[in-house]
């Protein structure tokens, strides 16, 4: 049975796989259940698989090691109507069993290799939604959650899905479901499995939009997370996942727009931190009046927090008390500041994201005489890296307000820089990245390298340019033809890939790999988001004559 399809067909992009007369080999499916997960698009006996399971990722940690030493170790146990053994866990973090029938009963809060009593909330034909009400045999990563409002009781918040399952095995679940997606989807596997990105799994949060409302009938304001599957506020008092010194603010929060004129009109504070500035944005649908401004500001004083109001649009954010400390984070490894308004696009997680670009920048290894296009810049998060190795840089984003923001971060580091440490030269341009065409590929100009790091949506129409080129020099039926002007233009070298949805990235994969003439060199996972469900993942490709290699999975 052969890994990879010779020919690349559009149906690899859907969730069919081509059919292939080889079965299932057998224990392909227990080793995946094995790893403690199961993807959405389960494989069924008589679909295309590769010969043996694809690697394990960062199961070879201790804590899924442990995992997986139970799960051999647990004895065959008959299923009942009443007792559910769960074999694994979905993209929703909710745990998998089948009744003796064959249906299958997604469980809420229960783990792999648990044997649970549920009650079932939810019925279809072919599946149930339960929700977890005993635990007879727990699993040995199952761990107290870390926040009093985290569970299935009503009132509970919706924030997370995971504090119950211990830290290592997460990281082990979403290098699970980022090879699964490669796979199904894209019909695409690493040569490499990149170690994981980890970093705190409390405090990590440091962008967050809170809701807010006030209850007249109880004279009383809730600020927080939506709770579970309910568009109500969660009753928070704490937040594990936040900032301490944010978390602390919640109560006083409440107290404060409690004490406002405005308190029925204020439906949302967003929060953005930066290395040493907290802001708050207060969305206020009606005019504050004098007496309000006043209770912001000593807020602001008690607190130590910037105040933003935003009473339309985003467009119309602005300081409460103009001047004060810029809000700003760092990059020390590049000597980079990166200056942010609190409504602009950053990572939620600084601590990983500081990795992130250091791995990212590693896996591109520039060199100094290249020239590198980081499409999907944003605010030059990776842009002003790149500037310090690299001869020239493009950035490329959708938002011209972005676009402008990164310029103005550009003109100010490099103002700042020591003499021989001077950044390359660096354009930035607006363009609509989702309608990219062959034409509009190659007018950016000839680049060694690409960094590219899109929205959930990924980067499909960047991806199909460079396939439509690579396919009209092979002279593939049905491909347009190429202007003469393409003559001279060669495709990037190497591209890394940064993704928060291995579903795009599986679906941008499979045209690299198949149509464009690249393969997949590494991939792994970023854990940008510990306790919840979101995968965020980087992948590396290169075309066949590369001979930089990536960073080696150590």
């Amino acid at each position: 049975m052969s890994e990879v399809p010779a020919k690349f067909s559009p149906s690899i992009l859907s969730n069919a796989i081509p059919g292939v007369p080889d079965p299932l080999p057998e224990g392909w499916l227990a080793a995946c259940r094995t790893l403690g997960v199961e993807s959405e698009n389960a494989p069924q006996r008589g679909q295309f698989l590769p010969d043996s399971p694809p690697h394990s990722g960062t199961m070879g940690q201790e804590a899924g090691k442990k995992w997986a030493a139970a799960a051999h170790s647990q004895p065959t146990i008959p299923q009942s109507d009443r007792l559910l053994a769960i074999e694994s866990l979905d993209l929703e973090a909710q745990g998998v069993a089948h009744r003796p029938d064959g249906k299958v009963v997604f469980v809420e809060g229960a783990l792999p290799f648990e044997l649970v009593s549920a009650q079932t909330y939810r019925k279809k034909n072919q599946w149930e939604q339960a929700s977890l009400t005993a635990i007879h045999r727990p699993s040995s990563q199952r761990v107290q959650p870390g926040c009093p409002h985290f569970g299935l009781h009503a009132g509970a918040c919706g924030g997370c899905k995971m504090q119950h399952l211990h830290p290592g095995a997460q990281v082990a679940i979403k290098q699970r479901v980022l090879e699964d997606n490669l796979w199904h989807l894209g019909k695409v596997r690493p040569d490499m499995v990149l170690r994981p990105i980890e970093g705190p799994a409390w405090g990590y949060r440091y962008r967050a939009r809170l809701s807010v409302r006030y209850v007249a009938k109880k004279g009383a304001v809730l600020i927080g997370f939506h709770e579970r599957k309910s568009r109500y506020v969660a009753d928070m008092q704490v937040c594990p996942v936040l900032p301490a010194h944010v978390s602390a603010l919640l109560l006083p929060l409440r107290a404060l727009v409690a004490a406002l004129d405005a308190r029925d009109s204020c439906p949302q504070i967003e929060l953005a931190c930066g290395d040493t500035v907290t802001a708050l944005v207060l969305r206020h649908l009606q005019p504050l009046s004098p007496a309000d401004l006043a209770r912001l500001r000593a807020f602001a004083g008690a607190h130590r927090v910037q105040w933003w109001l935003q009473p339309k649009g985003p467009d119309t954010v602005h300081l409460l008390d103009p001047g004060g400390e810029e809000l700003a984070y760092h990059l020390p490894e590049f000597g980079i500041t990166m200056p942010f308004r609190p409504t602009d696009f950053t990572q939620v997680n600084p601590h990983i994201n500081r990795v992130l670009v250091v791995r990212a920048l590693r896996l591109l290894d520039v060199r100094p005489h290249e020239r590198v296009i980081d499409w999907f810049c944003g605010l030059g998060n990776f842009t002003l890296p790149l500037a310090t190795q690299a001869r020239a840089v493009l950035g490329v984003e959708g938002s011209a307000t972005l676009v402008a923001r990164a310029r103005e971060n550009y003109e100010k580091n490099k103002a700042l820089r020591q003499t021989g440490q001077a950044l390359a030269d660096t354009n930035f341009v607006a363009r609509n990245l989702f309608e990219m065409t062959p034409e509009q590929l190659m007018a950016d100009g000839v680049a060694d390298k690409w960094l590219v790091d899109p929205p959930r949506e990924g980067a499909f129409a960047l991806a199909k340019a460079l396939a439509d080129i690579a396919q009209a020099r092979q002279g593939a039926p049905g491909a347009a033809p190429l202007p003469a002007s393409a003559a001279g233009w060669t495709p990037p070298r190497r591209i890394v890939y940064v993704s928060c949805n291995p579903a795009t990235l599986a679906r941008d994969a499979g045209l690299l790999v198949h149509l464009a003439g690249y393969r997949c060199a590494a991939a792994g996972v970023v854990n940008m988001f510990p306790h919840t469900a979101h995968v965020e993942s980087v992948a590396v490709f290169e075309l066949p004559d590369s001979t930089q290699a990536p960073e080696p999975p150590v």
